[in-house]
């Protein structure tokens, strides 16, 4: 967890203002952690998504099991009909994931993110339009 995301803070999990937080469970553990946001301007409006799994449960199909009920939530049953991410560039198995569920690359952000070293890392915009959900 630690290579993409800083360590958490002593009062994590609790939700940053404005998110809805979801704990990931697999066989009654607590796996990982996925959440979203709104855009609320109706001009604007739109859901971001963010998530991370603990390193022993890759290469299982959970991260686009979590991506796609999380996605399908916001858009079926919320109305979203666009959905933002923004994996770091170098993170290939989080964007294979997210390209699997019908995410598409809109651009690179460049020294988007500073990590837990002080570096700053480009980060990658990606989008999902409701119609490009992959179910």
């Amino acid at each position: 967890m630690r290579r993409w995301w800083n360590d958490p803070a002593d009062d994590w999990p609790s939700p940053e203002p404005g998110t809805v937080a979801y704990a990931v469970l697999l066989d009654g553990s607590v796996v990982g952690f996925a959440q979203w946001y709104q855009e609320p301007d109706p001009q604007f409006r739109h859901a971001g998504v963010d998530l991370f799994l603990d390193n022993a449960v890759h290469g299982r199909g959970l991260g686009t099991e979590v991506v796609r009920t999380l996605c399908t939530h916001l858009v079926d049953n919320l109305g979203f009909h666009r959905i933002v991410i923004d994996p770091e560039a170098a993170n290939s198995r989080a964007i294979a994931c997210y390209r699997k569920v019908g995410f598409q690359e809109v651009g690179v952000m460049r020294e988007y993110s500073k990590d837990a070293d002080g570096v700053w890392r480009d980060g990658l915009m990606m989008d999902l339009l409701a119609r490009d959900l992959v179910r």
